[in-house]
């Protein structure tokens, strides 16, 4: 079985599992998210966030390949890039951090490492832009979802997770806490502490893609 972890490109953006290719709930502000959905063209938008964080900051995802099929992702970029960053009640991500927006692993591939693979895929990106720190948006099961995290909760990352995977929470919120990881720490990790993030990616299932 091979794998092969490679950064996202607009050559590879279709190898995004279905639903996560037109789904704009970080890469628009709310309202030209619901916009860019009542008129078809949230698929457009995402290709063009995609297209433009990458000609002005660099590599904003990770995708991973198992016998060529793509079998999960995560994606990540510094706030000023994610419209949608802004608006929790958390918000926003400190200035020496970048965001990790969301992953997902398919479910035919999960349990099988790849989780560890990406976050350290991740890690190495960042590590050589010299970037101090990884931020999240972390939902919590407390409460109903409301405002900024109500449309498309599932995009947002398990704080339970993020918590066992050595994040800390630097903003409580009954719904959407921040939490924060030192790069240096992501390189180092433990074999268990990287068991837990693929747990956390695993957590976020999307169907498995049609060949």
């Amino acid at each position: 079985m091979s794998r092969r972890l490679v950064s996202i490109t607009l050559d590879n953006l279709s190898d995004l599992p279905t639903r996560c290719r037109s789904c704009v709930f970080w890469e628009l502000d709310p309202v030209s998210g619901e916009r860019a959905r009542d008129r078809g063209g949230a698929g457009i938008e995402k290709e063009a966030w995609v297209s433009d964080t990458l000609l002005e900051w660099g590599s904003c995802g990770q995708l991973v390949y198992v016998d060529g099929v793509p079998a999960g992702y995560v994606l990540y970029a510094p706030a000023a890039y994610v419209p949608r960053a802004v608006a929790f009640p958390t918000s926003p991500v400190s200035a020496d951090a970048v965001l990790l927006m969301t992953g997902r692993i398919v479910a035919d591939f999960a349990d099988g490492g790849l989780g560890r693979m990406l976050v350290q895929g991740v890690a190495r990106d960042v590590v050589r832009r010299g970037i101090r720190a990884i931020e999240a948006f972390g939902r919590t099961g407390s409460g109903a979802p409301r405002d900024a995290d109500s449309a498309d909760h599932s995009c947002l990352l398990p704080a339970d997770y993020l918590l066992a995977v050595g994040f800390k929470t630097v903003r409580p919120h009954p719904r959407t806490p921040r939490l924060r990881l030192d790069v240096k720490t992501t390189v180092t990790w433990r074999e268990d502490v990287e068991y837990a993030f693929e747990r956390l990616l695993g957590s976020m299932q999307a169907p498995v893609l049609s060949r």
